[in-house]
């Protein structure tokens, strides 16, 4: 009996630059993001061997990311990546905010079948576009035999779905990523099912500590739309002005769940005998946003 052993990657696209389209193609930063879409992105690209499979799951610019967009792209993923003959997914997403759903999907789904996310810094008609070449590497990297769990390809390295940052605004290799970055074992992570079940979304807002911060803002929200927590980017190893420190201990001592990160691109936060509010350890504080924001789901009591 000939059987079909035909492996298929399935490539999921959510717009960003790498659909995007440059009026003047000579000035392509002048550009409007998520014009292309998913079958004409793989034009020429498609590996020998190889059946792609393509979905345009969203075709929005990163910026514009919302929890039920990446709620849609948790379930399609899960989805592929239970099939028998799926071998890796391809996600194609804008830079701007691709760390945080990368760490969303990592932790949430941790896969054991290939995933990879690519992007491009160029749109799609520049002359001398990214997009191409990040998403060539993309499916090749799928198909390598030792490739598992959520990774980052972009200009010819690899990084790890959990560690990535981007770190620069326009260079073609926007991104680095630190060695180990670990989701913190305090803060508890939700099945897929509860993500995807959830109607009512945990809000968790970002606040910057800073010469002169005082703490109005916390102290403002607070008083009129409170949050369900905070997520302060500290100076250094998560340092607070006191009276930063002292509106957020109060937004605390009111319900509001608190976690120091730091707005240093490397480092983290390292645990200190006078600390008065927990940490995210390395996590940036975009990715301590998005944990933090998983364990509040967790802690969730089921809806009818």
């Amino acid at each position: 009996m000939n059987v079909n052993k035909t492996k298929k990657i399935v490539v999921l696209a959510t717009g960003g630059t790498i659909a995007g389209l440059a009026t003047d193609a000579a000035k392509p930063q002048n550009y409007k993001a998520c014009q292309v879409n998913v079958v004409d992105l793989l034009a020429d690209l498609a590996p020998a061997g190889v059946e792609l499979l393509t979905e345009q799951v969203a075709q929005i610019d990163s910026k514009d990311m919302s929890f039920v967009l990446w709620q849609n792209l948790l379930a399609r993923v899960a989805h592929w990546v239970a099939q028998d003959e799926v071998q890796g997914v391809v996600i194609t997403h804008g830079t701007d905010t691709l760390e945080e759903m990368a760490y969303f999907l990592q932790t949430v789904l941790q896969p054991t079948k290939p995933v990879a996310i690519t992007c491009a810094m160029l749109p799609a008609n520049a002359p001398d576009s990214d997009g191409p070449v990040n998403l060539k590497d993309a499916l090749a990297w799928v198909q390598a035999p030792d490739s598992k769990g959520l990774v980052v390809v972009c200009a010819g390295q690899v990084h790890a779905g959990q560690a990535v940052q981007k770190t620069h605004s326009h260079q073609r290799n926007p991104f680095t990523s630190q060695a180990k970055v670990t989701h913190p074992a305090e803060l508890h992570v939700p099945s897929v099912a509860q993500v995807l079940a959830c109607t009512h979304w945990p809000r968790v807002e970002l606040v910057l500590n800073h010469a002169g911060a005082d703490g109005r803002l916390v102290r403002a929200v607070m008083a009129h739309d409170a949050p369900d927590g905070w997520v302060v980017a500290g100076t250094g190893n998560g340092t607070l002005h006191h009276d930063l420190e002292a509106a957020l201990l109060v937004a605390q001592k009111q319900g509001a769940h608190v976690l120091r990160a730091s707005r240093c691109a490397w480092g983290g936060v390292q645990s200190r005998e006078a600390d008065v509010l927990p940490h995210a350890g390395a996590l940036t504080a975009v990715q301590a946003r998005v944990a933090l924001w998983l364990h509040l789901l967790s802690q969730q009591k089921s809806r009818s």
